[in-house]
């Protein structure tokens, strides 16, 4: 049984409710809900068509004299329930459990498009197949804002609503099929939920801070799992190929650029008990987790390389035709156990080619080029796909050959594709002259956003061979002039059944068909058909004309009711229209109203290798199936011929047929298993497709042969980090994997040469498949280098790894006194001193344009007098510090080291702006005597109060006549080594003071002491 739930709205736009490198295009729903997207007139097509002008429908001669006969108009049993109040209610969503149930379920709200919040909600349940409604308002809480509507998979009764997060955080939750109603309180916003595909009360929630929750009780407790969660990229485990049950799958966001795939226990998700079964960082948002497969992506140098795990085992390269480089690639399918991946390449925009995949979901062959793309509504990639459900191996597409879209079908899974033959006829029984290959049907197929309402293309398992789909008839697919069509023979003959887009739904498991157009219009009449869309019964559903917004069938394959959702105005309540069809069937079906159908491909009856035959209604029957009917169906195998084979990885198709390599491959490489085992499969050009069951005939001719594996010389040796980068922090370990592509990898030893001194021998390839990790101590570029060897020949590999670290501190050394047009030397001093490359931009004054250097030290000039600002910009790796000085300029000074009394170290806090402030004091002691300063300074008379009671002298260091700096172009001293300088203009005061404290980073002071700094 399936749970019919569905979304939909009115009188808005298409609004996103709740929140999906390698992508999946075919992963599991993760709601048991789903959008269906409306205009305020009425229903529209998924791709956004409707019609606003009336018409007439058109049949075939028979169809006309059928209704010809006809005096009254055909009525079916109704009855509507009106959902009084809810007329400014905006969205509806729907569920019907079904399971021999006759409840219904329907939460109907106004969604506020500019507070993006639900203000009112009101939760309807009906107990009579959908005849009348209970509001159960009063049951949840009258002031309760109700925003969403969940249901288990695993037991349709459990049932959980969510509460509007702006008003409060919490959930309702039945047991009964929302008879009651518990509440509980949660902490946090719930963005999306995934239930368990087999434990009933296990649900894993997503919030809005990117953290991810768990319960065992059906949303009645929660568990933190993990915080930092990627969206989407959350998997439960599969029973038989996951150790556990309660294993999650999840993608977690180390940076903006990193991303780690994470497996945790669903109640103990500790460091100790995660697992980290890919050796490395992948790129954010491309975990895929489907069936047994696995699917993330690493980024190098700016190309991405996709990775595949099979049945959980290591991961592998996924290895696509040499020149196909990738810019983005989707999982379309992981049926069968077979990969089907949508790939765009680097010359394609707008579509995408089909690769097919071994059982090991490694290695690739094209099936089909330039197949059409779209947007869909929340930004996802749609491909032009369509699998046909009922026959296996049947697929359609949309492929674009100069700018011309074409449908194409395929009925052994993409090794063989042809165009569709138009009808013979349209609706007059008119001739339609359309000749393959310049004229063919062709079909829309976007699938509908909810699986139970129509879309562009619909099929069912329990109806075999029969399509119906929207169209066109020519040259090319065209968005006008779309008619729908049908087949019932699986595609290989089509009829016309309407001129204008229709709904369409299968009732009783396909034995009749209920078709409602696609208008703008109010209505009041749908078509039937008990023959497969050839003969056309008009019904009325309603006394007074409908907008429909959408349709829900009961839940099965055996459909025989049917509610529609509509309005009679634009402001009027829901009106609930329940349709019962049992009361136009007479009776059940016996054994002599089935025929038998073979299923067939242009007459070849051996599809996939086997003949199928199915059991179907006959056109005159008009009874009920039920419940208990199954498609009956009989195969018996067919001799392989060279049809059940594809060719197999690097090998192209001539356009005889037949499979040759490709110019870039070398059948002899037997590069795809002797690097882990002892055999190789030795192949022949060609691979059976994937779920063919022919047998015996020419089998042995192409099936590959297992054989031993001759040692050769190694060949195609990787060498890279786990991370895909070629940098590294100190001290960190870093992860370096070796792959081998060609060569005895169980007798090839691998040596790892980490650039440092240090190195690593194996004596084989699969002894390193986790990497190889290593710590390097010093900052550096190092050479690491890899070498295979065997009795036959060695190869090796090199990467050259920047280890660096962060940039913790700058410190310009610069004078504080410099004379014009004199040079100085300014040195930018870093801590740490390592810090791998390094790049100096310098500023001086108000220059515009910098002077940028790769080493720590500069000589300058300045030419006009005054303060002069110097600032250095250090960029190291991501980090970038900055210092800034300031030098006086003069054209003559003179100056003299000063030295201190020592009660001055008693009171020094060791900070720079202390010394700034120690030598304003000095200056406003010194001004007054700047006529006999020297003097006074050799008789200790230059004397500041730095405190009260505390007195410092300042006197000259040496007792003897001050030395003068000589500023002219003959003297060698340095200008460098002044305390006190004597200029023209004036007199400036620096102070450079020795600390005698000492800090516990002894190396600090090495790093930070200017080279004027004399030791005492």
């Amino acid at each position: 049984m399936h749970n019919w739930s569905l979304i939909f709205r009115r009188n808005s736009p298409r609004a996103n409710i709740g929140d999906d490198k390698v992508k999946s295009s075919g992963s599991p729903k993760r709601r048991e809900t789903l959008p269906l997207s409306y205009s305020r007139e009425g229903i529209t097509s998924p791709a956004g068509r409707s019609r606003v002008t009336r018409s007439e429908l058109r049949w075939s001669n028979e169809d006309r004299r059928a209704a010809s006969s006809r005096q009254d108009e055909l009525k079916l049993t109704s009855s509507t329930f009106a959902l009084t109040g809810d007329s400014a209610h905006n969205q509806a969503m729907v569920h019907w459990s079904g399971q021999n149930s006759s409840v219904i379920l329907m939460l109907t709200k106004l969604f506020d498009f500019n507070l993006n919040s639900v203000t009112e909600s009101s939760l309807w349940r009906s107990t009579d197949y959908g005849t009348t409604y209970q509001k159960l308002n009063e049951k949840v809480g009258a002031k309760t804002i109700l925003s969403y509507l969940y249901v288990s998979p695993n037991n349709k009764r459990k049932i959980m609503l969510l509460t509007d997060p702006e008003v409060e955080s919490s959930l309702l939750i039945s047991s009964d099929e929302g008879a009651t109603y518990q509440k509980y309180r949660h902490s946090f916003y719930i963005l999306s939920l995934l239930f368990h595909p087999e434990q009933e009360d296990w649900i894993l929630a997503y919030s809005h801070d990117q953290k991810l929750y768990s319960s065992v009780e059906f949303g009645r407790r929660w568990q933190l799992v993990h915080e930092r969660v990627a969206p989407n990229r959350f998997y439960w485990s599969k029973t038989g190929l996951d150790k556990e049950p309660g294993l999650i799958h999840l993608e977690t966001i180390i940076s903006e650029g990193q991303a780690l795939y994470v497996t945790c226990k669903l109640q103990n998700c500790t460091e100790a008990n995660k697992g980290k079964p890919f050796p490395g960082y992948i790129d954010p948002n491309s975990l895929v987790v489907q069936d047994e497969y696995v699917f993330v992506q690493v980024s190098t140098g700016g190309r991405p390389i996709y990775y595949v795990s099979a049945k959980r085992e290591v991961f592998t390269p996924m290895k696509l035709p040499k020149y196909t480089l990738p810019k983005d690639l989707h999982v379309i399918s992981t049926d069968e156990n077979r990969v089907v991946a949508a790939v765009q390449e680097w010359n394609q925009n707008d579509t995408y080619n089909l690769y097919v995949s071994e059982t090991g979901g490694v290695f690739y062959t094209l099936a089909l080029e330039n197949v059409v793309s779209s947007m869909g509504h929340e930004g996802n990639v749609m491909i032009d796909l369509y699998e046909v459900a009922g026959i296996k191996g049947m697929f359609l597409a949309n492929k674009k050959t100069d700018n011309v879209v074409k449908t194409y079908i395929t009925y052994n899974r993409g090794r063989d594709w042809r165009l569709l033959q138009a009808p013979t006829a349209d609706l007059r029984g008119n001739s339609i002259r359309c000749e393959l290959p310049y004229c063919s049907l062709h079909l829309h197929l976007h699938v509908s956003a909810n699986p139970y309402t129509s879309g562009n293309i619909e099929s069912k398992d329990s109806a075999p061979g029969i399509i119906v789909a929207s169209g066109s008839i020519g040259a090319e697919l065209t968005t006008s002039n779309v008619s729908m069509f049908i087949t019932s023979d699986a595609g290989n003959t089509w009829r016309q059944i309407f001129d204008e887009e229709y709904s369409v739904l299968y009732l009783d498991q396909g034995g009749a068909l209920v078709a409602i157009r696609h208008t703008p219009l109010p209505i009041r009449h749908l078509w039937m058909s008990f023959d497969e869309g050839r003969q056309w019964n008009k019904y009325s559903f309603t006394m007074s004309p409908l907008f429909v917004d959408g349709l829900l069938g009961e839940p099965g394959e055996e459909t025989l009711i049917m509610t529609i959702f509509g309005h009679v105005s634009h402001r009027s309540e829901w009106q609930l229209v329940k349709i019962d069809f049992r009361s136009i069937f007479n009776r059940r079906c016996t054994e002599g109203d089935y025929q038998t159908w073979h299923l067939h491909n242009r007459g070849e009856p051996c599809i996939m290798g086997v003949k199928r035959i199915y059991r179907k209604l006959k056109p005159i029957a008009r009874c009920v199936m039920g419940k208990t009917y199954s498609v009956t169906m009989t195969s018996a195998p067919c001799d392989c011929t060279e049809a059940d084979f594809e060719c197999d990885y690097g090998y192209e198709r001539r356009s005889d047929g037949k499979c040759t390599p490709a110019f870039w491959f070398l059948p002899s490489s037997m590069s795809r298993s002797c690097t882990t085992g002892t055999t190789f499969i030795n192949s022949t050009g060609y691979r059976k497709v994937v779920s063919n069951n022919c047998t015996a005939g020419v089998i042995a001719e192409y099936t590959a042969r297992r054989q031993h594996c001759p040692t050769q010389a190694p060949k195609g040796l990787h060498l890279v980090t786990s991370e895909g980068k070629l940098t590294a922090t100190l001290g960190t370990n870093v992860t370096f994997l070796v792959f081998l592509e060609e060569g005895d990898g169980a007798r090839t030893s691998i040596m790892v040469d980490f650039g440092d001194g240090h190195a690593l021998t194996y004596s084989n390839v699969s002894s390193i498949e986790d990497g190889v990790k290593h710590v390097y101590k010093a900052v550096g570029i190092y050479r690491v280098s890899a070498t295979g060897e065997n009795r036959l020949g060695s190869e090796s590999v090199v990467l050259y790894l920047h280890v660096t670290c962060q940039l913790e501190y700058i410190h310009l050394s610069a004078p504080f006194v410099a004379v014009k047009s004199k040079e100085v030397n300014l040195t930018a001093v870093l801590w740490p001193s390592q810090v791998g490359t390094v790049t100096y931009i310098w500023w001086f004054g108000n220059n515009t344009e910098p002077i940028i250097t790769l080493e720590g030290s500069v000589a300058c000039t300045f030419s006009r007098e005054g303060v002069n600002t110097v600032t250095v910009q250090v960029s190291a790796g991501n980090a970038i510090l900055q210092d800034r000085k300031t030098i006086a300029v003069h054209e003559y000074f003179r100056s003299h080291l000063l030295a201190f009394s020592s009660n001055l170290d008693d009171h020094n806090p060791d900070v720079a702006e202390w010394r700034l402030d120690v030598s304003r004091v000095i200056k406003n002691s010194m001004v007054k005597l700047s006529e006999i300063l020297l003097s006074a300074l050799n008789q200790n008379l230059v004397q500041f109060t730095l405190r009260p009671g505390v007195q410092v002298t300042v006197y000259a260091a040496h007792l003897s006549a001050a030395p003068l700096v000589d500023t002219s172009e003959n003297h060698s001293g340095s200008a460098m080594l002044m305390l006190l300088s004597v200029v023209v203009l004036g007199l400036a005061i620096f102070v450079v003071y020795k600390f005698k404290r000492y800090i516990d980073l002894s190396e600090m002071l090495n790093y930070f002491r200017p080279p004027w700094y004399s030791s005492v």
